[in-house]
């Protein structure tokens, strides 16, 4: 795999990257693995396989799995209103607009939010990043940003009714409080005796230990030039709940044997996560005629516009996004991806048996760049098969 060598390489080398690490599988094992540049520009340590990155919204994938384990045990159910095991749902009211004084004009939702809902994001929450309307009922009513991890946070209305649209937004968080609720277990400890354990994911966590820390990669920002400098990012030491829709913290190899687990339909390392005809269930199409449209960016300093696959119909499953048709990389129609803020990636191709990992730490999110290196890398990889 030279060729992915020197696409990655050449990239840090005339420093269009700080640093990426590179991974992908096939059901015999592991079909490639590369780690190139600095896990901050200016400092002399090298990105390598083992380095700990923030995956963001990749941990989505992981809360829906729990979710459907504790569906798997009888103890949720798709369909009965989510509000049963998180309260707070039941106050959740549908943003109709502003008054004269700027003041939010609220009503009650049609229906109950589902765990459906939320693991399709069709309940109607959205992200302030990519809704201005958001942004601006937080501005008008005191309510902190979803990066705070406080419990206000997560108390922003509906755009909608719920099951009426998609739009990307904080339904995992209310997913992971329903994880907890259902299992009797704080978020962390459920997925260390659920998931991570049994996959051997050592390496993936809310809070970073001695050994992380001294691995972690630096966040970077890109200005409007292109040029990339460090910023100070983290999310809170002690937040008020653990954010299962983006606060995890991992590397490559253990993202990949999630990714894998996945591939092999809920078995990997001698581990049963999930059932064969869950994971089957998970990758299939849960919002019916809906669609995934264009998320138009409300910060530009931590994303871009993004339209994934412009001109093709692109659907959600429990909780993947799912291309309709296939890419011109190689990717099967079907497949199951997803990604994180600052600019990480994944793909599980279950019809070619593939997955794959791209994890650098960049801001804005959709970075040209690093979406050009990871549709290369992908290339590479299906050519290769």
């Amino acid at each position: 795999m030279k060729n992915v060598d020197a696409i990655l390489s050449q990239a840090v080398e005339s420093k269009k990257m700080p640093g990426v690490v590179a991974m992908a599988a096939t059901d015999k094992g592991v079909l490639y693995e590369g780690a190139f540049g600095r896990r901050e520009l200016g400092k002399d340590a090298p990105m390598s396989l083992d380095t700990v990155v923030w995956i963001a919204s990749m941990t989505k994938a992981i809360t829906a799995t729990a979710a459907m384990q504790l569906v798997e045990r009888g103890k949720l159910a798709l369909d009965a209103p989510a509000s049963q095991l998180a309260p707070g749902l039941a106050k959740a009211q549908v943003l109709e607009g502003f008054d004269a004084a700027g003041q939010p004009r609220l009503r009650a939702p049609k229906r109950p939010i589902t765990l459906r809902h939320l693991l399709t994001h069709t309940a109607g929450f959205g992200y302030e990043i990519w809704r201005e309307e958001v942004a601006k009922y937080q501005a008008a009513t005191n309510t902190p940003g979803i990066t705070t991890c406080t419990n206000a946070a997560l108390t922003t209305p509906l755009l909608f009714d719920p099951g009426e649209g998609w739009e990307y937004g904080i339904n995992i968080d209310w997913a992971g409080k329903i994880v907890e609720a259902a299992s009797g277990q704080k978020l962390d400890a459920y997925f260390q005796q659920n998931i991570f354990g049994p996959l051997g994911m050592k390496d993936t966590s809310f809070s970073l230990s001695a050994s992380q820390r001294a691995r972690l990669a630096s966040v970077h920002q890109r200005d409007e030039k292109g040029a990339l400098a460090p910023i100070e990012f983290g999310l809170p030491e002690n937040p008020e709940f653990l954010m299962g829709g983006g606060g995890l913290n991992g590397t490559a190899p253990d993202y990949l044997a999630f990714a894998q687990m996945i591939l092999h339909g809920g078995r990997f390392n001698g581990a049963q996560v999930l059932r064969a005809e869950t994971v089957d269930h998970m990758a299939q199409n849960h919002i019916g005629p809906l669609e995934i449209g264009a998320m138009t960016s409300a910060m530009p300093s931590l994303s871009h516009d993004v339209e994934l696959f412009p001109g093709m119909s692109k659907k959600w499953g429990l909780s993947f996004l799912i291309n309709t048709a296939p890419l011109p990389t190689g990717r099967a129609a079907g497949s199951l991806a997803w990604a994180g803020l600052a600019n990480t990636y994944f793909w599980i191709d279950r019809s070619k048996r593939v997955c794959g990992v791209f994890l650098s730490q960049v801001l804005p999110f959709y970075d040209p760049t690093a979406i050009d290196l990871l549709t290369r890398f992908e290339t590479e990889i299906y050519r290769a098969l």
